[in-house]
């Protein structure tokens, strides 16, 4: 049997004491140090509080990890019309990534390389190599709902803001935690807000957005969530402009692998221009 914290063996060993003295009045003094040995046990084996930064840490890297290579179809719908996009992503670390598409024939060949808080584009048409200012980072990728910062899995949203827990559920069999994440004075953010929910195996099942005046501009959605490569991942997520009805952005990802081996060579501006296989 294992020790008992010792604050709670010296109150068993007062309990013991108490109990061999003769009672006297009512008892309700042995009852009291009882009461007062059962608050202490509960917090010595309380579970310890929750921490908003490192859940939301831990569902980063469950996402990304130390490095990754995925395959991606993009839909892109609007009311009139439907695009479907492939693409092929890898990250390094917690700044580094490169995305390229593949299909359809027309836009096989762009890409986008991020390094640090440098992001450029390739666009094959041209054959040219634009670098991007940071305001660019949250605008549309390729027409699509998701931003440049979306898609290269930017890690600003820890870096950039601060976080506390607004609410715990249960979900099924999950705890989900309810994260409020405000940009730091004078960071380069344009939300004024993002509310996340994270669920106990580091998944993220809703990411909503909320412009300056606090009112959610868009909200992304994790449809389906499945084992990818080791670990719980959302395979399938939705970007939802919340002003624009029957307007979304889908992206299902069919192969993940994580902690792999990405060439150095990858992340510089003549493999963004020249890929090499």
């Amino acid at each position: 049997m294992g020790k008992l914290p010792a604050v709670a063996a010296h109150d068993m060993g007062l309990s013991c004491q108490l109990n061999d003295a003769p009672a006297r009045g009512t008892g309700i003094r042995p009852r009291l140090v009882m009461g007062v040995i059962a608050v202490a046990l509960t917090q010595a084996f309380a579970a310890p509080a929750p921490d908003a930064d490192a859940i939301l840490q831990r569902a980063f890297d469950n996402y990304r990890s130390g490095s990754s290579a995925t395959s991606v179809a993009m839909t892109v719908h609007r009311p009139d019309w439907e695009r479907h996009l492939d693409l092929k992503a890898w990250t390094r670390g917690q700044d580094d990534a490169l995305v390229r598409f593949v299909a359809p024939a027309k836009d096989a060949g762009n890409a986008t390389l991020k390094l640090g808080r440098d992001t450029w584009v390739f666009n094959p048409k041209l054959n040219q190599v634009i670098k991007l200012p940071a305001s660019m980072m949250s605008q549309s990728w390729m027409g699509s709902d998701f931003s440049y910062n979306d898609l290269a899995k930017s890690n600003d949203i820890i870096t950039e803001y601060t976080h506390r827990i607004l609410a715990t559920e249960k979900v099924g069999s999950h705890t989900v935690w309810t994260i409020e994440a405000v940009p730091k004075p004078g960071a380069p953010i344009v939300w004024g807000k993002v509310a996340l929910k994270i669920r106990d195996d580091n998944v993220v099942t809703e990411e909503t957005f909320f412009d300056q005046d606090m009112k959610p501009a868009r909200r992304m959605q994790a449809d389906k969530i499945a084992t990818l490569g080791d670990r719980p991942y959302p395979i399938t997520m939705t970007m939802y402009p919340l002003d624009a009805p029957d307007q979304w952005t889908r992206i299902d990802t069919s192969d993940g692998h994580f902690n792999v081996t990405v060439p150095e060579y990858f992340f510089t501006l003549s493999n963004l221009q020249n890929p090499r296989q």
